[in-house]
């Protein structure tokens, strides 16, 4: 399994991640649950309008954790904006939930994929496993 497939999988099982941005000197974090693997990119999903959407723009610079059975996954990298109308449509089926919110037409729907990301699966009972993709 490639890389970006495990920490794609890993993400998507846990189901909740936590976004860590910055903010000036202030770090913000907050609950996700946006994956999506599409076209060989690793993408989240928010609103242009939230804070976190600001944040990002002014510091692509973002980490990721989740947690599941037992173990945890970091992922740092650069989030880039990706206005592509069909990545859009591809998260809104994966997460119908979304579509009470958001729409692929709109001007709020954000999608965002990582590059130069280094992800780290650690657990307390094994050697951690870095990939980078």
């Amino acid at each position: 399994m490639e890389a970006i497939e495990k920490v794609y999988q890993f993400l998507d099982e846990a189901q909740t991640y936590y976004l860590a941005t910055v903010e000036g000197d202030q770090p913000r974090v907050r609950p996700f649950g946006t994956a999506l693997l599409y076209n060989g990119r690793l993408y989240i999903q928010t609103g242009k309008i939230k804070p976190v959407s600001k944040q990002i723009a002014a510091n692509p610079k973002v980490e990721v954790c989740a947690f599941k059975d037992g173990k945890w996954l970091r992922v740092a990298g650069e989030l880039v904006n990706d206005d592509d109308r069909a990545v859009k449509v591809a998260m809104l089926e994966k997460m119908p939930s979304l579509k009470a919110m958001y729409s692929a037409d709109d001007d709020n729907t954000q999608v965002l994929y990582f590059k130069n990301a280094t992800a780290v699966f650690s657990s307390f009972t094994e050697a951690p496993e870095t990939v980078t993709f």
